[in-house]
């Protein structure tokens, strides 16, 4: 019997705004079980930057938890970032959302200069180390792009993102609705979802070309 592929799922959060982008997420696990794997959810168990209400857009005077927040999405079947183990799963995938931004990294605020959380990091690192393969939707490749330096990546055709990437000692391609970049040497797979203008359907079109891209390496 084929062994199933094992892929850790990364959240920021729960919310375009101040954690990770629901649709990306939701798909994304979607996708990875419609095509015969199994996911871990994963979260740090930090404080969100802020937090941000989804009906005005307008930052609220309340604190909230990365992990405890990230829950919400996983139906509660979540770990902290602190105990993952690259080992223990084939590939690694991040969705987008502004939390990525925020709470994983400091891209939000510092561009370039963009400090990430230190969890994160070795994350990535160990998961590149082991020549495992990492996807990463929307704004999340920009992260990756910082922490493995020379990479290629898509976050689709924002000229400023495009420029910060580049600032990092990385490249940007650039990409349409569901077209996924394929980075052959560093075993990177990305996809720009909502740096577009999409639809739902657009996005889970992209989750799904990311997965199996995934699965095949």
């Amino acid at each position: 019997m084929k062994k199933m592929k094992k892929i850790a799922v990364l959240l920021s959060g729960c919310g375009v705004y101040d954690g990770s982008e629901v649709h990306e997420a939701t798909l994304s696990l979607y996708a990875i079980s419609k095509n015969g794997g199994v996911y871990q959810i994963f979260a740090p168990n930090i404080d969100q930057h802020h937090v941000v209400n989804h009906l005005t857009g307008e930052e609220m005077d309340e604190t909230r938890n990365v992990l405890v927040e990230s829950a919400r999405i996983a139906r509660g079947d979540i770990k902290d970032l602190a105990e993952f183990n690259a080992n223990d799963f084939d590939a690694i995938l991040l969705p987008g959302g502004f939390g990525v931004a925020k709470n994983l990294c400091s891209l939000a605020f510092d561009g370039a200069d963009c400090k990430v959380n230190s969890d994160v990091e070795r994350v990535i690192k160990e998961m590149h180390a082991a020549s495992k393969p990492i996807a990463a939707l929307c704004i999340a490749p920009a992260l990756i792009a910082k922490v493995i330096t020379g990479s290629e990546v898509t976050i689709g055709s924002d000229k400023g993102t495009e420029e910060t990437i580049e600032a990092m000692g990385s490249h940007h391609k650039q990409a349409g609705h569901g077209e996924v970049v394929i980075d052959v040497k560093n075993k990177i797979v990305t996809t720009p979802c909502y740096m577009l203008d999409a639809t739902i359907a657009q996005i889970g079109e992209g989750a799904e070309n990311v997965v199996k891209t995934l699965m095949e390496m």
